[in-house]
């Protein structure tokens, strides 16, 4: 049983899948951080100083009105529809990046099969070789 693991671990698409998992996952991190450290604050600043992570509605009355989204969160029920628009925009920066990815993959895929494939020459003596078997076959039979 040992072995069979040990076959099915090291297949090249389990190592291609673990490969892809820890990079998706930095890569996760990497826009996550651009969306809140970035981008959220130039959408505040162009709404007017708006700050989506603290958009909330309170679905309990001992929520005190205008705590930030965190403390409303130990006080009671929320609903964080700010928190939600972060991931929506995290998912969407998430999928463009990855459409130029494979768009661009795909890109550089059709040219390589476009590419003709180099013919070889052909060396002198199997050249001369056919010479004479072109000219044997033109010259008549006894």
């Amino acid at each position: 049983m040992l072995e069979e693991f040990k076959k099915f671990a090291l297949r090249g698409n389990v190592v291609d899948l673990a490969v892809g998992v820890i990079i998706g996952a930095a890569f996760g991190a990497i826009v996550t951080s651009a969306v809140q450290d970035v981008f959220m604050p130039m959408i505040g600043a162009v709404t007017g100083g708006l700050d989506f992570s603290n958009y909330y509605l309170s679905l309990s009355s001992s929520v005190q009105k205008g705590a930030a989204y965190a403390d409303a969160k130990k006080q009671g029920a929320v609903i964080g529809y700010g928190q939600f628009i972060t991931v929506a925009l995290n998912f969407m920066i998430v999928a463009f990046v990855l459409f130029l990815v494979i768009r661009s993959m795909n890109k550089l895929q059709k040219q390589e099969e476009a590419k003709p494939e180099a013919v070889a020459e052909v060396p002198a003596d199997v050249k001369i070789l056919g010479e004479i078997r072109d000219l044997l076959a033109t010259r008549p039979t006894v």
